[in-house]
């Protein structure tokens, strides 16, 4: 088996390294600074972000990049990707760098692939991504997810060395859908929690659930992304976990927006998301009222009842 690197020491990265000791890799947990590391290694847990579950012999804790492993999981939210990488290329030359984030750039409007690429081109890039809560995978609750990259034998090959016994993955070679399921959902998520905390219901949810994951679909078919990968783990299964827990940040801030409460500060990927979203739509007429709706939202264009009135009163269609 590969060693692997896990840079990002959130509660997410965390967990993927702990799934990953556990199964007989060896890992190393890549903080941020010497003090964190340190007191992961002293306490073999992560109290600061992913409590009460302890670090396998295997796991590592370090704030020294220089010599990654062959395989780099990078597990910090999107819109810090590009700086990540950009500061670390040297380090990450030739090494196989899987993007374990949901999102579009906001600078550049690419996905986490595409910022790999873009920012280490001798890279071999992938996505990690579907419906997956740290502390399930932490747990070693059984956890799906799909792997997807251009090359189908880098595919076949991270399938075999990133499945544990509680991890359990798909390939495809459909990047494209698999980023953008990933991202879309974050979107509607916001608005799901919006639903229920303007109180609603939980049919009005459902409706938006559907309706947006129409959107989704239509968004990534326009970008040639195949329309039969949204309906997997990484579209609609993702979409179905983060519009119906209160363990997802993106829903938790539409809580907050539709009671009209102070969002917490959590990185909520959907945010930014939405906005670059929403115009990329308008500009390649991509008709996406659920999406435009929340970005308008989100930038204090419309307000909570605005926003209903505006999905309300739109003509009457055929479905």
């Amino acid at each position: 088996m590969n060693d692997i690197s896990v840079f990002g020491a959130g509660a997410f990265g965390t967990a993927l390294a702990i799934s990953l000791a556990k199964d007989g890799r060896n890992v190393s947990l890549i903080a941020r600074s010497d003090v964190h590391a340190d007191q992961m290694n002293a306490t073999r847990a992560n109290n600061t972000r992913l409590k009460d579950f302890q670090f396998p012999d295997t796991l590592t804790a370090t704030a020294d990049p220089t010599g990654p492993a062959p395989i780099c999981l990078m597990t910090v939210p999107t819109q810090t990707l590009a700086g990540l990488i950009e500061q670390h290329t040297e380090h990450l030359k030739g090494r196989t760098i899987v993007a374990c984030c949901k999102g579009v750039d906001l600078n550049s409007g690419l996905g986490p692939t595409g910022v790999i690429q873009q920012y280490c081109p001798t890279a071999k890039p992938a996505i990690l991504s579907g419906p997956s809560f740290a502390v399930d995978i932490a747990a070693g609750l059984p956890t799906a997810l799909t792997l997807a990259a251009k090359d189908e034998t880098l595919a076949q090959q991270l399938q075999t060395d990133l499945s544990t016994a509680n991890l359990r993955l798909y390939r495809t070679t459909d990047v494209i859908g698999v980023e953008l399921g990933g991202a879309l959902k974050n979107v509607i998520a916001i608005g799901a929690g919006v639903t229920i905390g303007a109180g609603l219901g939980e049919s009005a949810r459902a409706a938006l659930i559907t309706r947006g994951f129409a959107e989704m679909k239509r968004f990534a078919k326009d970008f040639g992304a195949n329309p039969d990968t949204l309906s997997g783990l990484s579209g609609l299964g993702d979409l179905v976990l983060t519009c119906t827990s209160d363990k997802s940040r993106n829903y938790r801030h539409g809580l907050s927006l539709g009671s009209e409460k102070p969002p917490k500060t959590d990185t909520t990927e959907g945010i930014s998301t939405a906005l670059v979203v929403a115009d990329i739509a308008t500009t390649r007429n991509i008709d996406m009222p659920i999406t435009s709706t929340i970005s308008a939202l989100l930038a204090n264009r419309l307000t909570i009842s605005q926003a209903i009135t505006a999905l309300l009163s739109r003509p009457l269609k055929e479905e």
